[in-house]
């Protein structure tokens, strides 16, 4: 299955708290962290909810 890598790059301060707890669903913990995922519909949400505090990229796939 492909992986997603995401970069935590805007703090969440400011943004709803929705948006704060998506981040630590998310599995961040601190800023400029970065994390994989498997690619499926529900993180792919997940990181269009706060795509503006972040940043992602297609990794590789896992055999």
């Amino acid at each position: 299955m492909t992986k997603l890598r995401i970069i935590w790059t805007k703090s969440g301060i400011g943004y709803s708290r929705d948006q704060r707890r998506t981040l630590r669903a998310l599995g961040f913990r601190r800023l400029n962290q970065t994390i994989e995922h498997d690619d499926t519909p529900s993180i792919r949400g997940m990181i269009f909810k706060v795509k503006h505090l972040g940043r992602g990229e297609e990794g590789s796939e896992e055999e």
